[in-house]
Formats: structure tokens, C-alpha cells, sequence
């Protein structure tokens, strides 16, 4: 089983063989596609597989204790 869809699959998911009218379905649909380097909709399977895009684990940023001397963050982590 490949990444994407083969332009066959494609055209059974939006039941047109015309790439115009593909585009138009994905985008009016809101199924992630991309367009190759000649026109024609690629479509992963994920994204007609509803699988669940990973989360991104964002760094939080903690302002008191971004930027310290060595000696006050060892006053902060004794509690002093």
C-alpha cells in the first residue's frame, strides 16, 4: 500500500476523471491535498483516513526562571 492515493482511487473518491473537477471536489470537500508538477491532486491516505495528525508539544517558556545566576536559582529551588 503506497503513501497516496493512486490517480484511479482519486478519481472513485470524487467520481470524476478530470482533474479540474477532482480539485474541485477535494477543496469543497476540505481533504487535504497537495498539486503536482502536473496539475493532477495527490492526495495522501491520512487524509482520507481521518488518521490524527500528531500533537506538537510546544515549549512553554517560564519567566522567572528563564535567565538566573546559578546562586539565585539555588535560593529559588531551596524556597528562600
Amino acid at each position: 500500500m503506497s503513501l497516496c492515493l493512486s490517480r484511479a482511487e482519486i478519481a472513485e473518491l470524487t467520481r470524476s476523471k478530470l482533474k479540474a473537477k477532482q480539485l474541485e471536489f477535494l477543496c469543497r470537500n476540505g481533504i487535504r491535498h497537495y498539486i503536482d508538477a502536473h496539475g493532477w491532486p495527490v492526495v495522501t491516505r491520512a487524509a482520507v483516513e481521518g488518521m490524527p495528525e500528531p500533537k506538537q508539544i510546544i515549549p512553554t517558556w517560564e519567566p522567572e526562571l528563564a535567565w538566573m545566576p546559578n546562586k539565585a536559582k539555588d535560593l529559588v529551588k531551596r524556597g528562600k
